[in-house]
């Protein structure tokens, strides 16, 4: 037990602010996913195609999120928009990717949904934090 706890105070020592941003990722994300998925299940519900329903919320949801990302987890980065565009339209394909994988073996539309949205999460969080929410350059 004792070499647990040195482990994790040494894990947080070195890595504490990765891990604190990584945790405010998944609690935002929680919260973006809960719109997102909130948004598409509106939209099947009122009869519309899973995959219109999925681009529908996509869209709605790219917004709602750069502001949440923004303002909650990476907010001492300079966001970089035509980035997260671009980061978002391969989230999109992913996530339809996925979809239509997910919906050839199961029934529920909403199960389909929720599994693509859970497995996109993570190529998501690293191309956010790699390549569209990146600090400035020290200048000499």
């Amino acid at each position: 037990m004792t070499e647990l706890r040195v482990y994790i105070e040494r894990l947080l020592s070195t890595h504490g602010n990765h891990l604190h941003e990584l945790w405010r990722y998944y609690k935002v994300g929680i919260v973006n996913s809960i719109f997102g998925y909130a948004c598409y299940s509106a939209f099947v519900y009122a009869g519309c195609n899973i995959y219109i329903a999925q681009i529908l919320s996509t869209v709605m949801g790219i917004t709602f999120n750069y502001f949440t990302y923004t303002r909650h987890v990476f907010h001492d980065t300079r966001p970089y928009i035509s980035r997260y565009m671009g980061a978002y339209a391969l989230n999109y394909l992913l996530g339809l990717g996925f979809l239509t994988l997910f919906h050839h073996f199961l029934t529920s539309p909403y199960l389909a949904g929720f599994l693509s949205l859970v497995t996109t999460s993570i190529v998501n969080y690293v191309i956010l934090k790699f390549f569209v929410f990146t600090r400035e350059k020290a200048q000499p």
